[in-house]
């Protein structure tokens, strides 16, 4: 299923999807496959931004990077699933980050 976008994938598909990924991610994991491992949790990540209504984040809001204990990230802006904006007490320059990312 990795040929398809998951902007066209159902609620339903991406679950799926995740559950596929986070397996492949386990077993990498246990072969010691660290490169592999990051891209297949950097997919999960993104698989759920897409379960997410980008309407519950709001510009000018802050909120906690997940993973990522105490720091914060405040939106400028949204484009699709992306939170544009900067982290808090970092080097100011913007980015990205998948609304999954956020909490």
């Amino acid at each position: 299923m990795s040929d398809v976008r998951y902007s066209k994938l159902s609620a339903y598909e991406l679950q799926q999807e995740i559950a596929a990924l986070t397996e492949k991610a386990r077993k990498a994991e246990q072969l010691g496959m660290v490169n592999e491992y990051s891209v297949l949790e950097r997919k999960v990540t993104m698989a759920k931004a897409y379960l997410l209504n980008p309407d519950d984040f709001k510009k000018g809001e802050i909120y906690q990077i997940d993973g990522d204990p105490g720091v914060y990230f405040k939106i400028d802006y949204m484009n699709g699933v992306f939170a544009w904006g900067y982290r808090l007490g970092g080097s100011g320059k913007e980015e990205a980050l998948p609304i999954s990312m956020l909490k």
